[in-house]
């Protein structure tokens, strides 16, 4: 039989994912063996990143999956989309008519995976404490409308915010605003190593070699309040150095599932495999790849040099040459399925055009070719980020304008040199906070941004983001939010690129492989149980 993939279909507005419903046994829920999770999302403890599990520090997509798994938040997102909602709090709402003032009441009797009650203070105190870190992830800046957080008894919580924040639920439910444990997490310090303590759907125990995670073990935790339906005992998330091994330990059946990150090709074979037991599940995403550019750096100074690489780059090439269906062009930061979305790039650029580029270079005086080197990851974002840039350069230095080297190097390292300024022009993806246009602008562009940008416009900081944060309805905040993408298109401190869609290959016999990851990228392995296979 030829397996045909499963697509899961997108909706139009905020969220770009609905799933569809599926049938299937939830019988893996009561025991059995532990369900097996591969990806290759690396974890590792260094200098440079010795707390890879701190919700006061961790700020990527890999990070952010395991904290989801184990540390509860006050409000979290829905099976298919809509709007945030109560999780570890039994309710909350504003307060006010302007969006200042916030409260939570905590679900009763609600205790951490040790058995240690959840109290307001706790949940003041994981607050206080990401704000004090100031990680130089940035994630902190999720927070920064905060001014100060007050409790009443044991259950109530109260944010006092300084400026209007409508999006601040949604910010509730991201792993920055987790509840830890105090007795296992100092108030000014970060938790070395990759202990975790929460009141989320499972506990955590990491199995390492040297720093380097290998496996963590998701255990159902007894104690576990809120939404979600926890459908096995068990789950192991296996870190795999590359894609061919990971694909290898699912064909062998050493694990039952994978996600990210899988190659193009991996994708291709797996869709067109005959009398598979392997089904694989495409679904629409969230998912962006942009570059970054320093903009204090000689060579990319003048704002002509960006604008005449935005005039060259070929997405439509780069995403058929690179990642086929898996990939549509981008022309805004913010996806096209997001409220808001607007072709900033394309309506300021047109179709690539090599001689408007040199045009540009020409009046502003720039000396040709522009020299400069291109940076990326090579084991973040999967195999084919390497082709992605070697495509991007090509494309660049057949021009005769520009003379383009590349360079990559592995996440731990290359993150913190990304963010201590040591790149030029960089690579990056993004999965987004919460599904919404906020999220994929006001963390690059904003005071204390997670990359580090030297890039500042003050009426995109002063005016535009918080206009946009004071509208609770969304649609309303559009306005503002096109206006900030028809300034980071004019000014070019970022280049967006491609929009991406999800995949996850997993065996016929588990269940709840569709559920397994929202828009957002992420995981929800509460999802999955182990029911049957079939040849079907």
């Amino acid at each position: 039989m030829n397996r045909k993939p499963l697509v899961l279909p997108a909706a139009i507005g905020l969220l770009a994912s609905v799933l569809a419903a599926c049938g299937g046994s939830d019988s893996g829920g009561d025991g059995g063996d532990a369900i097996a999770v591969g990806t290759t999302d690396r974890f590792t403890a260094s200098k440079e990143a010795p707390a890879p599990f701190d919700p006061a520090y961790a700020y990527d997509v890999g990070a952010w999956n395991v904290l989801r798994q184990t540390v509860q938040t006050l409000m979290a997102m829905p099976n298919g989309g809509g709007d945030p909602t109560p999780e570890a709090a039994e309710e909350c709402g504003f307060t006010d008519s302007g969006n200042e003032r916030y409260a939570c009441t905590l679900r009763k009797d609600l205790k951490f995976s040790n058995g240690d009650p959840v109290t307001a203070e706790d949940v003041k105190f994981s607050i206080d404490r990401a704000l004090q870190i100031k990680a130089d992830t940035g994630v902190f800046a999720l927070l920064s409308t905060v001014d100060a957080v007050e409790t009443k008894g044991d259950r109530e919580v109260i944010f006092h915010l300084n400026s209007a924040d409508a999006t601040f639920p949604f910010k509730l439910s991201t792993p920055v605003a987790g509840i830890v444990n105090p007795k296992d997490y100092a108030k000014n310090k970060l938790r070395d190593g990759f202990e975790v303590s929460g009141s989320g759907p499972y506990s955590l125990k990491a199995e390492t070699s040297g720093d380097d995670v290998t496996k963590v073990v998701f255990t159902k935790n007894p104690y576990y309040q809120g939404i979600s339906d926890i459908k096995n005992d068990k789950v192991e998330l296996r870190s795999f150095e590359d894609t061919d091994s990971m694909g290898a330990a699912l064909d062998k059946g050493d694990i039952d599932m994978m996600t990210r990150t899988m190659s193009p090709e991996q994708i291709k074979k797996l869709q067109n495999a005959e009398d598979s037991k392997i089904d694989v599940i495409e679904q629409p995403g969230l998912e962006i790849r942009y570059i970054g550019f320093d903009v204090e750096k000689p060579s990319l100074k003048d704002k002509a040099v960006r604008q005449a690489i935005a005039h060259i780059v070929n997405r439509g090439e780069l995403t058929s040459k690179v990642y086929g269906t898996g990939a549509d062009p981008l022309y805004s930061m913010v996806p096209a399925t997001v409220t808001g979305h607007a072709n900033s790039f394309f309506n300021e650029y047109g179709e690539p055009d090599v001689t408007k580029a040199k045009n540009l270079l020409t009046a502003a005086n720039i000396t040709t070719p522009v020299k400069f080197t291109m940076n990326y990851t090579t084991d973040h974002y999967g195999p084919a980020t390497k082709t992605e840039f070697e495509t991007l350069q090509k494309q660049l230095n057949d021009t005769g304008l520009f003379d383009v080297d590349i360079k990559g190097e592995k996440w731990d390292t290359y993150r913190p040199k990304q963010r201590e300024g040591k790149f030029a022009v960089y690579g990056m993806g993004w999965f987004p906070d919460f599904p919404d246009a906020e999220t994929f602008l006001t963390p690059f562009l904003d005071k204390d941004n997670t990359i580090a940008s030297p890039y500042v416009n003050k009426r995109i900081r002063e005016q535009l983001i918080p206009e946009s944060r004071r509208e609770a309805d969304r649609l309303s905040a559009s306005k503002s939010i096109e206006e900030i993408q028809s300034i980071v298109a004019d000014d070019v401190p970022l280049l967006p690129l491609w929009q991406g869609k999800q995949y996850v290959a997993v065996r016929d016999d588990i269940t709840g492989a569709e559920y397994a990851l929202n828009s957002s990228a992420t995981l929800q392995l509460w999802e999955l149980g182990r029911g049957v296979g079939s040849d079907d």
